[in-house]
């Protein structure tokens, strides 16, 4: 199999405009802080890997540029126009065909390099991957990129617990993996538990 492409889509970490429904919970600025850090820790953490190459997927468009507000060393990517399945499927056909591409977003502190590596280990012998996520969505998809996977994202209902389900729907034809189940960070409850289960440094650097 050829080397992957990791790509974390994300939002420009501007005060105000990023984790909103958190920001409901615990504040704009502390909100902002988990953001920025997340975003720069998940990048950084996981673009040192020989066996896969890393991108950022991002949004607003006019914030592919400048290059100071974005975590090193990932390349920058455009997210463009379209709903969330459109552009997922930008970044997912982003790539030659053959070259296997994971995505992933960027508010779960948790994902380490192996969950990754399990990803691209799995579309060794599969057309698609997915990592669920406790709300019925999905936290990481990848594909194969072996065969165009067409229409994979046509009426999913997003921010639902329908997501997956839909998305499954849409690509029964193929060989499908899974990987661990985690869960993002949208509001202050999870928030909480992600302080409890992180240890004093990590509390700190989210604000």
């Amino acid at each position: 199999m050829k080397r992957g492409v990791l790509i974390v889509m994300a939002r420009a970490p501007r005060f105000g405009a990023v984790k909103t429904r958190l920001a409901q919970d615990i504040g704009a600025l502390n909100a902002w802080r988990f953001y920025r850090n997340t975003l720069a820790s998940t990048v950084n953490r996981l673009s040192r890997r020989a066996i896969w190459s890393t991108a950022l997927q991002v949004t607003p468009d006019r914030d592919v540029r400048p290059r100071r507000q974005w975590p090193s060393p990932a390349r920058l990517l455009s997210q463009g126009h379209g709903d969330l399945g459109a552009r997922i499927e930008r970044g997912l056909t982003s790539s030659p065909r053959g070259v296997p591409v994971v995505l992933i977003g960027s508010d779960i502190p948790g994902i380490t390099p192996q969950h990754i590596r399990d990803a691209f280990k799995a579309l060794g012998r599969s057309d698609a991957v997915f990592g669920p996520a406790a709300d019925g969505g999905y936290w990481l998809i990848g594909f194969a990129n072996r065969r165009p996977i067409k229409w994979a994202f046509s009426d999913v209902r997003w921010s639902t617990a329908h997501a997956l389900t839909d998305t499954q729907a849409n690509i029964r034809n193929k060989r499908i993996a899974f990987v661990r189940t985690m869960s993002d960070v949208d509001d202050g409850e999870s928030y909480e538990g992600i302080r409890r289960q992180s240890n004093q440094r990590a509390i700190r650097g989210f604000g």
